[in-house]
């Protein structure tokens, strides 16, 4: 069981930016009871565009998350937020990590 590193980068609607990152609690604590979850990262590119870091115990679990994200908090503030069509999601085995 590899640790794994969700990437997901996005844009944010317009007119969404102000309250984005206050907006994150209900997905942070949600993430925060995945089984396998271990931390998470949010972070804004010099374009605008963002990038959201997570680290899990395994692919498996990431990928368990992502396909329950949607149907449990996906009308949260934040998921309301991001352009959809802007989302791309990556899951990348971990090889060092200090």
């Amino acid at each position: 069981m590899a640790e794994t590193l969700e990437i997901v980068t996005f844009r944010l609607k317009s007119g969404t930016e102000a309250g984005f990152v206050d907006g994150n609690g209900l997905l942070s604590d949600w993430l925060a009871r995945q089984p396998g979850f271990l931390s998470r990262c949010l972070a804004r590119q010099d374009d605008g565009g963002w990038v959201d870091l997570v680290r899990w115990q395994s692919r498996e679990q990431a990928l368990a998350a992502a396909g329950r994200i949607m149907a449990e908090i996906g009308d949260c503030q934040a998921m309301r937020a991001i352009d959809p069509a802007s989302v791309d999601m990556k899951h990348l085995a971990v090889a060092l990590a200090v």
